[in-house]
């Protein structure tokens, strides 16, 4: 199981799907079902960055910020997900694979953004999320939070935070029946209501196709000249419609606008990984100086060590156990494999039960059998090893002539000296003998012993004279 389970891979194309995530999110009072439709705006440039990359597919836990906020609309039940990108948007839109996406050109603001979903959704009658991009750690409880407060009668919910710095954020005026009444910004805030620390998160959800009818009304009379969403909740109160507001943890819906914002999402990212892990069973002796990938896969009773890294596309099998400085990606461990220290376990790398990759040893694309071993200073590629067989320390496998990858065969039982080269193609058969040294560069049958080394030549007392005619060239 992933580290956030199957909590990410609820498909919400139904009713009962619907329902489902809901009651997942401890929401199951709703009055009446409604579908619901996800904006995601990812219109921001992201200079801040400095970055040829688009803002939106730079990566935390080792996924894009998007698809971290594709998975939470999915997850709460989203049938409809519109993401608004800019002009020149075609690594998104690549990475997107066919998702629905439109164009906001030029950029107007936030109001503007959305109202460019509008042809995406149109004929769309139910509860529109507005999402961001840059905010990968909202969840899919939240969301379904505000989509309740909309089955519930309101017409617009709002998420806010208390922040412990409210600077530069619109302020939340809120009556005592949890109704907004109006979103104030900073600098137009008298002192008492800049005092408040209850602040627009920015996520809303809003009734549809009601959303963009006020965001007709709403103009561009600011020193912007854009048109904002935050204000459709003045002219909702205008019409006297319900517009409620929610909150949640700050932490929940920090954006990404600078390489610090990303490291701090990260941060937080990774202790709900390693939560969610030692959750599993996982044993994290030291957590702050363990990083892991969101699609980890963990057995019970694994055993991981100070200053390791897990990446994308790995599993770990139950009783493993992970020395310190290992770096693991898109590998997959059988139960009771012991790994390094300082092991490099590369993509393709798939070792059964009690397999042992000592320190210094690197593997790619190596299939290894159960109770094999390489402990020492060792490079295995494009192999396949068999079950019970041992490779000595320093063996390289030569797998590339400069053109192709070749690939290395070696059998059950097989034992591979230390400092050996073996030239691949190559077939090592079962219970095999290579002895140190060697270069090994044609088949080896089963039960074999090869070595390719040269006779010893033993000069007696040739050290001494050696030295003695050195010592008198420098006098």
């Amino acid at each position: 199981m992933g580290l956030f389970g199957d909590f990410f891979q609820i498909e919400a194309k139904s009713k009962t799907a619907s329902r489902k995530c809901l009651a997942l999110s401890g929401i199951s009072d709703y009055k009446f079902y409604m579908k619901i439709a996800a904006i995601i705006l990812a219109a921001g440039k992201g200079t801040r960055l400095n970055s040829a990359l688009p803002k939106p597919l730079h990566q935390i836990g080792g996924r894009p910020m998007l698809a971290w906020s594709l998975d939470a609309a999915k997850a709460a039940a989203a049938s409809h997900i519109v993401t608004v990108l800019p002009k020149e948007s075609d690594a998104i839109i690549n990475w997107l694979g066919g998702q629905k996406s439109c164009i906001q050109d030029p950029p107007k603001g936030t109001g503007h953004a959305v109202l460019a979903a509008r042809d995406s959704l149109a004929g769309f009658d139910g509860i529109a999320l507005i999402m961001f991009a840059d905010t990968p750690l909202i969840t899919a409880q939240t969301l379904s939070s505000l989509a309740a407060a909309i089955t519930d009668g309101a017409d617009i919910a709002v998420l806010g935070f208390e922040a412990a710095d409210p600077t530069a954020y619109g302020r939340l005026i809120t009556s005592d029946d949890q109704k907004l009444e109006k979103i104030i910004e900073h600098n137009d805030a008298s002192d008492s209501e800049r005092a408040l620390k209850l602040v627009n998160g920015g996520v809303m959800a809003v009734r549809c196709p009601l959303l963009f009818d006020l965001l007709e009304k709403v103009g561009s009379d600011n020193s912007k000249g854009e048109i904002y969403l935050t204000d459709i909740v003045y002219h909702a109160n205008a019409q006297a419609l319900n517009v409620m507001y929610r909150t949640t943890d700050e932490t929940e819906i920090a954006g990404v606008n600078s390489r610090q914002d990303l490291a701090h999402i990260e941060a937080i990212l990774q202790k709900r990984l390693r939560q969610s892990a030692m959750e599993q069973g996982v044993t994290l002796q030291a957590p702050e100086t363990v990083f892991l990938n969101a699609d980890i896969r963990f057995g019970r009773d694994v055993i991981i060590e100070p200053h390791v890294v897990i990446g994308a596309g790995s599993v770990i099998g139950e009783g493993c156990i992970i020395k310190s400085f290992s770096h693991i990606e898109g590998a997959t461990l059988g139960a009771c494999c012991i790994i390094g220290p300082y092991a490099r376990l590369r993509p393709g790398t798939n070792a059964d039960e009690g397999v042992k990759i000592g320190n210094f040893v690197e593997t790619k694309k190596a299939v290894i059998g159960a109770g094999s071993k390489a402990n020492h200073l060792t490079y295995i590629g494009d192999t396949t090893i068999g079950v019970g067989a041992n490779v000595g320390a320093g063996t390289i496998t030569c797998n590339y002539d400069g053109f192709g990858k070749f690939k290395t065969l070696i059998g059950d039982g097989a034992s591979i000296g230390s400092n050996t080269a073996l030239v691949a193609p190559l077939t090592i058969g079962a219970g095999a003998i290579i002895g140190a040294g060697s270069t090994i560069t044609a088949d080896v049958p089963p039960n074999a012993i090869a070595t390719t080394r040269s006779a010893v030549d033993v000069r007696h007392d040739a050290a001494t004279r050696y030295r003695s005619v050195r010592e008198n060239d420098t006098k």
